[in-house]
């Protein structure tokens, strides 16, 4: 989106693009990348690049061993895609038989094992004949061999080599994640171009390959950023955001500051539940800015700090509403698919709604009374604003065919995002679209209708968020796949273990915390399955076959959506981050008081509801 009137000539110093280096903050964070990897490699550190480039190698090994009998360089093929299978579900923390039964073609593909169906049959006859407690016990002690008894010490030179180079990943990693985060709080250097020091860096250390980077700048939510954004510029050419925006707040017998705010957190925060948030994001975005510039008194500059306030509620409100309903986000997901995995134990979709859906209606207000407190606006009465666009509807008149097309396009993309995963895996679509593919293709489409030109897109999408956007996606990739989230999230963990938080609501509060933290620096799936993992383990161990354990798979999931802090942290920070009215420190403002509040909120809700209330008659703990 193009930067909002009223930014440039009324701002005292440069912001956002306007802005050049700042040299005497920049040097901060150069001279810390620099050094961090320079720094020698903790026993920590090796033992995590240890795991995470010899682990397989060890299992796969261990496993043709006890199973076959032969060495992994040995074996048939159906034999290796049995115990790459094993290893991978290991990885997953399933340790059930039926878990290696329910393993398809798909999922083979999707955790890059080569397999065919003849294989794939082969390998479940061999294990359907093994006893269930049998094969439980071959995963645990493959388990047990690359976390515990598999160490740097005990490696060849040969593979020292290659652990060296993991905990090398590792440090690098450490190092851009310090690098990022203090860019972007400082914004001591234009952002966008620090998505593309981070590929530079990766690349120029070795970390990952100039494919591997290029591949993923254009990974499938960059994509979808950019298709939001591109239909947004459509909702906003077409007039059909003004629309939606006098439908929804026409009724107010008092359109103040106040109440559209309330407004708009009601719609969107539930709505987030069940509705992807980087599409509530790009919707709800033209209709905070055309409230914005409504509200400009003739011959006065444009109140900013109502545009800040009435585009960070946007996002706040799509933040909040993700832990709704599983739907609401793949860290939901994820957590269930572990719970399973791991421990046997459902959550089934209507159940995790009747358990989450309470901190969203909790959040709701208090989010409003938030924003109201940190941010100040002097113009409170919007009066003037719902006027100008009732004026501007009516001289639109009825619904015009370009607005038309633009909502029924608009349907059809919704429809897609909702059903493009479950009927690929139906088998009704030939190929996995992803919600990149279909928001671009949505775009692709307005314009065959002759909804909008490219000239349009070229000059309303802000193409230095997509940009941004997508140097968070390989910074938030590389923390996890080089084990640095996994090490920061095992470090916390095993230092808290001795000041006896592994335990009870110490523990959830633990694990609450540090994912609340990691999800501020990656994706929310990757900061879920970083911590979900340790700390169901915990769980297990201390609480077996107690509520604990859905309650730490929940509360996880929960803590992995608090991301209010960082442009980075979510799609809808980045999507509102592209209306040009914000800066990093905005989101501080706002987000440090709703993350503290989150997470008190989160741990009183189950000490309170979750625990009083128990689950599917397991015991309490």
């Amino acid at each position: 989106m193009s930067e909002p009137e009223g930014i440039r000539g009324h701002s005292e110093k440069p912001v956002g693009y306007d802005k050049y280096i700042d040299w005497k903050v920049f040097i901060i964070p150069a001279v810390l990348l620099i050094a961090i990897p320079l720094m020698p490699a903790t026993r920590g550190m090796q033992d995590v690049g240890t795991e995470y480039t010899i682990g397989e190698k060890v299992v796969v090994e261990m496993l043709s061993r006890k199973l076959f009998h032969k060495p992994q360089a040995d074996i048939e093929q159906w034999q290796l895609v049995t115990v790459r299978i094993m290893e991978q579900s290991m990885i997953n923390g399933a340790v059930r038989q039926k878990k290696f039964m329910s393993r398809d073609v798909k999922w083979c593909r999707k955790n890059n094992i080569q397999a065919q169906e003849k294989h794939l049959v082969q390998a479940k006859e061999f294990v359907g004949k093994m006893n269930p407690e049998q094969y439980a016990a071959l995963i645990q002690e493959a388990a047990a061999l690359r976390a515990d008894t598999l160490s740097y010490d005990s490696l060849s030179d040969a593979d020292k080599k290659s652990a060296d180079k993991g905990a090398w990943k590792l440090k690098v990693a450490l190092a851009v994640m310090v690098f990022t985060v203090l860019c972007f709080v400082t914004g001591c250097i234009p952002l966008p171009s620090v998505a593309f020091c981070i590929g530079l860096i990766l690349v120029g250390t070795g970390v990952i390959s100039r494919d591997e980077v290029a591949a993923l700048y254009w990974s499938d939510a960059c994509w979808f950023i950019m298709g939001s954004l591109m239909f947004a510029a459509a909702f906003v050419k077409t007039g059909v955001d003004k629309r939606i925006c006098f439908f929804l707040f026409s009724k107010l017998a008092k359109p103040n500051v106040a109440a559209i705010t309330m407004v708009l957190i009601l719609v969107i925060a539930p709505c987030a539940s069940f509705i992807s948030d980087h599409a509530l994001a790009a919707i709800f975005l033209p209709i905070a800015i055309i409230l914005h510039r409504g509200s400009q008194v003739r011959g006065e500059p444009l109140d900013m700090e109502l545009g800040k306030m009435l585009v960070i509620t946007v996002a706040m409100a799509c933040n909040i509403g993700g832990f709704g309903a599983p739907s609401g986000g793949a860290r939901n997901v994820i957590m269930m698919s572990y719970l399973d995995d791991m421990f046997g134990t459902d959550i089934g979709y209507f159940q995790w709604v009747t358990y989450a859906m309470p901190f969203v209606f909790i959040m709701m207000p208090l989010t409003w009374l938030v924003i109201q407190a940190r941010f100040k606006p002097k113009t409170r009465d919007l009066s003037g604003a719902m006027a100008h666009i009732s004026e501007d509807i009516n001289h639109m008149g009825s619904w015009s065919r370009q607005q038309i097309v633009t909502l029924i396009i608009f349907a059809v993309m919704v429809f897609l995002w909702f059903t493009e995963k479950s009927f690929y895996d139906l088998g009704i679509y030939p190929v996995r679209l992803g919600i990149g593919v279909v928001a671009v293709g949505g775009a692709v489409a307005y314009i065959l209708a002759g909804v909008v030109n490219w000239r349009d897109y070229q000059e309303k999408v802000d193409w230095g968020v997509v940009w941004l956007y997508a140097g968070a996606i390989i910074f938030g990739t590389v923390l996890d796949k080089s084990g640095a989230a996994f090490f920061l999230a095992r470090s916390v963990v095993n230092a808290a273990a001795q000041f006896g938080m592994d335990s009870g609501m110490a523990l959830i509060g633990l694990a609450s915390l540090l994912t609340s933290v990691l999800t501020q620096l990656m994706a929310d799936g990757p900061a879920a399955a970083a911590v979900g993992p340790i700390t169901l383990n915990m769980a297990g161990i201390v609480h077996p076959g107690t509520a604990m354990l859905p309650f730490m798979s929940m509360a996880t999931a929960a803590a992995s959506s608090f991301a209010y802090c960082l442009i980075i942290g979510t799609p809808p920070n980045a999507i509102v981050y592209a209306s040009g009215y914000l800066e990093p420190k905005d989101y501080l403002r706002v987000g440090i008081p709703l993350w503290l509040i989150a997470n008190i909120v989160l741990l009183l809700l189950v000490y309170f509801y979750w625990m009083s209330r128990g689950f599917a008659g397991m015991s309490g703990f």
